[in-house]
Formats: structure tokens, C-alpha cells, sequence
């Protein structure tokens, strides 16, 4: 039976998920999450994506992307065609390495938007136990570029959405707004 056709909107961002293949971990070391990063990097130079959060976790990961010009598929296949490859050489693993193709949920709303980059960003503190007491110390995260004010390392890293959207949540539309709204109790 064919796959349903993945649904792509231009112009707006999705949240893209993605676990080891039987739950297993996909990024088993500092170099893993790193070839993760060159990967996206050398994506955005070909097709440029925009990615206003991004977590890193060892067995799956989650990106709040935007693609204008190409679909998601043909972005999320090739990170993970790539990653598989690289996975597969490196630890000499045959088969597959991602439990799925990915998960994707386009956002319409800039309000969704905020909930889905919150989720996002607190993968690092809902783990049990956590990984880190904060989440702006968990070095796989987007979210210590918008906690500490640090210029990101990564051309497809696009601060200033989220920045800008606070404004549906708080007066001041800032970075600091947006930690506060990200931190916040359920």
C-alpha cells in the first residue's frame, strides 16, 4: 500500500521528529551530534531551511523547520539518508537506523508555534531523571542561544521568529520574554 503524501505547507514552519530505530540511540556521542549539525549546515547551503528550535536528544530529535522552496520529505531524507549512512559506517550497524521515515505537524499559528518550540526545548528537563537542571545547559538544544544571547554557530538557525512572537504572550517581544514563556510551569 503507498504512503499517504506528507502534507507541506511553503512558508511555514513543522515540527519534525524522528527516533532510533526500536528506541535505540541514534547519537551516542559528542562527535554524533556534531556530524548531525554538519549535516543540517550543508543541507541549508544547497536548499536554505530555516530552523527556529532544534533539540538533540540520544535517540530521537525534534526540529521546528521551514523549507520555502523544497518539500520537507526531500530535506528530512536527506538528513536521514545521510545520518544512516554515516550511523551505519561508523558503527558497522546494517539496517535500519530510524524507527520511522519522520513525524512532521505543520504549525498555522504563531501561538502553536510557541507551544511546539516549548515542548521542544524541554526535552532536556522531561526526562527522567533529567538530563540537566537547566535548560539552557544542555549543549544539543537551540535553547541556550535564546537563554544566554550567544550568536549561533549554525547558518540555519533563525532566532528572531520565536523573539518576535512573544508578543501574543507578553508585552515585550524579546528573547527574554520568549525564556520566560519556555520556563514556565505547566
Amino acid at each position: 500500500m503507498a504512503r499517504k503524501r506528507r502534507e507541506w505547507v511553503p512558508y511555514a514552519y513543522h515540527h519534525i521528529y524522528s527516533r532510533g530505530n526500536n528506541r535505540q540511540d541514534l547519537f551516542c556521542d559528542e562527535t554524533d551530534m556534531q556530524e548531525a549539525f554538519r549535516l543540517l549546515t550543508m543541507i541549508h547551503k544547497v536548499t536554505p531551511i530555516s530552523i527556529s528550535a532544534y533539540c538533540i536528544m540520544t535517540n530521537h530529535y525534534h526540529f521546528l523547520l521551514k523549507s520555502e522552496h523544497v518539500s520537507i520529505s526531500k530535506i528530512m531524507a536527506a538528513f536521514n539518508r545521510r545520518y544512516t549512512d554515516y550511523f551505519n559506517r561508523k558503527y558497522e550497524h546494517v539496517g535500519h537506523v530510524f524507527q520511522h521515515r519522520f513525524n512532521s505537524d505543520p504549525i498555522p499559528f504563531t501561538l502553536e508555534l510557541l507551544r511546539a518550540s516549548r515542548y521542544i526545548h524541554r526535552n532536556p528537563i522531561a526526562t527522567e531523571p533529567p538530563m540537566v537542571a537547566r535548560m539552557e545547559d544542555y549543549p544539543y538544544s537551540s535553547y541556550m542561544y535564546y537563554k544566554k544571547s550567544i550568536t549561533p554557530p549554525f547558518p540555519f538557525l533563525n532566532l528572531q521568529v520565536l523573539s518576535s512572537s512573544t508578543s501574543i504572550i507578553a508585552a515585550e517581544a524579546s528573547r527574554l520574554s520568549y525564556c520566560r514563556y519556555v520556563e514556565e510551569e505547566e
